[in-house]
C-alpha cells in the first residue's frame, strides 16, 4: 500500500517499522491502543515544541532585523491543557485565551498573568472580574459596550485595565467563511470603515467627540478607551481569518492597522505602542500540501509592516502574533480501531468502501461543520492489497458523521485495524461534544518512547453524574 509516512501532513515523530506498523515518537501505535484505548487524540511533545519554538525564533529574528520586538502568543482556543500551557510558555510564547475556562488552565499551568491575553466577542463580567484580579497582560475589547463595561468593573476594583481594541480590516482570508473573520459581515471587532452612528456607538462616542458619528468604529473605539482613566490602551488588534496559506492577507491588514493607528495619533497625540497582526497560519492537512514556512512567513510579514510604517510616517510600534493551529495541528493525530466496513455502490458507477470506527463527529466536528479534509491511513500492518475508493465515518447517529471524505485505504481493510487521521491536533479536542451520550476521548502525549495521559478519557459515568435530573 502507499504511506506518506514519514511526512507532512503527519508529525515529525511519525514513522513506520518494517512491518508497516506506525509509531509516534518512538511509541508503536498498537502499543499506544492497547495501553490507553481507541479513539485517542495522541500529540507529539517534541514536535509541538518544536513548532512554537520555530515560530518564535523566525519572528524574533525578522522583526529584530527591522528594529521591532515581537511576542508570540499561542492561540489556546486550538488546543489547551496543562501541559501544552507549560510546554509552550517553555519554549518562549505567551498564551491567549477566549474564555474563562481557558484563562483557568493558563493560570493553573503557572503561566504568569502579564503573560497572558484574554478575547472574546462577549465576555461575562465574572471573565472580566478574573482577568482583572490575575493582572493579564492585556483585555482584547471587542465592541464599544464592552469598552465601558470593562472600564467601570476597573474603576470598582481600583485597578487600569490594559486593554487592546479588536478591529476589522475589511480582508477575508482562510479557507471557509467561518473561519474568515475580518470581512464586516461578522460578530467580531469594529470596523475601520467609516460608517454612521449607530445606537450603541453614539452612546460610547457621545463623551469622546463632538463629532464621533463621522468617525469609523474603530476610531470611536480607540477614542472611548483614551477617554476613560481606568483604562490603558495598548494598542490595536486585528485576526484576519484561519488556514491563511497566502501571506499577502497579513501585509494588507497590517496596512490598514497602521494606518488607523497614525491616525490616531494625528488626533490625539498618542501613538500606540503595539500592533497584534493575529494568527491564522496555515499548514497541510493532505499530502502535497505545503504549510506556511515560519522563516519566509516572519520576513515577509516583517518586511511589509516595515515598508508601511515608513510609509505612514511613524516609527515601528511592538507586534504579536498568534499562532495555534500551526504549533498543535500538525502534532497531532488521531487513532481509531476500524469496525463495519460496508461497499456501496455510489451515483457514477463506483464503489464507495464506507469504514467505519469507533468515534466520528464528537472528537472532530470540522469535517461536518466546515467540510474540512483530512488524511488517513491504515498504520496497524502493510497490505499489499489494491487500494479502494474509501470514506472514513463515525459511529454516531447522523448522515454527516465523516472524519474523512475521501481518501483511498487498502482493499483489505477490515474490523480490528488501527486507522489514524494526521494533523487533528488543532480543533479536534477543543471542539469535541458528547453528542450521542459518546464520552470524548483521551489525550495521550508521546514523547522519547513514552507516552502519558494528558486528558483522560470520559467515561459514562462522568456524563450520568452531569444528570441530576
Amino acid at each position: 500500500m502507499t504511506t506518506t509516512i514519514p511526512g507532512e501532513p503527519w508529525s515529525t515523530g511519525v514513522a513506520r517499522d518494517g512491518a508497516g506498523v506506525a509509531s509516534v515518537a518512538g511509541v508503536p501505535v498498537a502499543d499506544l491502543a492497547a495501553q490507553h484505548g481507541t479513539p485517542a487524540y495522541v500529540l507529539d511533545e517534541g514536535d509541538l515544541r518544536g513548532r512554537a519554538s520555530a515560530y518564535r525564533r523566525a519572528f524574533e529574528t525578522a522583526f529584530a532585523e527591522i528594529g521591532a520586538g515581537v511576542d508570540v502568543y499561542y492561540a489556546g482556543k486550538a488546543f489547551l491543557s496543562l501541559a501544552v500551557a507549560r510546554w509552550v510558555h517553555d519554549e518562549g510564547l505567551r498564551v491567549d485565551t477566549a474564555s474563562g475556562g481557558e484563562l483557568a488552565i493558563a493560570l493553573r499551568a503557572g503561566v504568569p498573568g502579564a503573560h497572558i491575553g484574554l478575547h472574546g466577542n462577549n465576555k461575562s463580567d465574572d471573565e472580566i472580574v478574573t482577568a482583572l484580579d490575575a493582572g493579564v497582560g492585556r483585555i482584547i475589547v471587542d465592541s464599544l459596550v464592552e469598552i465601558e463595561r470593562v472600564a467601570d468593573l476597573a474603576g470598582a476594583r481600583g485597578v487600569v485595565a490594559p486593554v487592546m481594541v479588536r478591529v476589522t480590516t475589511g480582508v477575508h482570508a482562510g479557507g471557509h467563511e467561518y473561519i474568515s473573520t475580518a470581512h464586516e459581515d461578522q460578530k467580531f471587532g469594529l470596523s475601520i470603515a467609516p460608517t454612521p452612528a449607530a445606537s450603541e456607538q453614539v452612546v460610547a462616542a457621545a463623551a469622546t467627540s463632538s463629532d464621533a458619528g463621522g468617525d469609523s468604529p474603530a476610531m470611536r473605539g480607540l477614542l472611548a478607551v483614551l477617554a476613560r482613566p481606568e483604562l490603558h490602551l495598548l494598542g490595536i488588534h486585528s485576526h484576519i481569518g484561519s488556514q491563511i496559506l497566502d501571506p499577502s492577507g497579513f501585509e494588507v491588514a497590517a496596512r490598514a492597522v497602521l494606518e488607523l493607528r497614525a491616525a490616531l495619533a494625528e488626533r490625539t497625540g498618542v501613538l500606540v505602542d503595539e500592533v497584534d497582526l493575529g494568527g491564522g497560519y496555515g499548514i497541510a492537512y493532505l499530502p502535497g500540501e505545503v504549510a506556511l514556512d515560519p522563516d519566509r512567513i516572519a520576513k515577509d510579514v516583517a518586511a511589509s509592516v516595515a515598508a508601511s510604517a515608513a510609509d505612514v510616517g511613524t516609527p515601528l510600534p511592538r507586534f504579536s502574533i498568534e499562532p495555534g493551529r500551526a504549533i498543535v495541528g500538525p502534532a497531532g493525530l488521531t487513532l481509531y480501531t476500524v469496525g463495519t466496513v460496508k461497499p456501496v455502490r455510489i451515483d457514477d458507477g463506483r464503489t464507495r468502501t464506507y469504514v467505519s470506527v469507533d468515534g466520528g463527529m464528537s472528537d472532530n466536528i470540522r469535517p461536518a461543520l466546515y467540510g474540512a479534509a483530512y488524511h488517513a491511513e491504515i498504520v496497524g500492518r502493510l497490505s499489499d492489497a489494491e487500494p479502494v475508493l474509501a470514506r472514513v465515518v463515525g459511529k454516531h447517529c447522523e448522515s454527516g458523521d465523516i472524519v474523512v471524505h475521501e481518501v483511498q485505504l487498502p482493499g483489505d481493510v477490515r474490523a480490528g485495524d488501527l486507522l489514524a487521521v494526521a494533523a487533528t491536533g488543532a480543533y479536534g479536542r477543543s471542539m469535541a461534544s458528547n453528542y450521542n451520550q459518546v464520552p470524548r476521548p483521551p489525550v495521550v502525549a508521546v514523547r522519547d518512547g513514552g507516552s502519558r495521559v494528558l486528558i483522560r478519557r470520559e467515561t459514562i459515568a462522568d456524563l450520568l453524574a452531569l444528570d441530576e435530573g
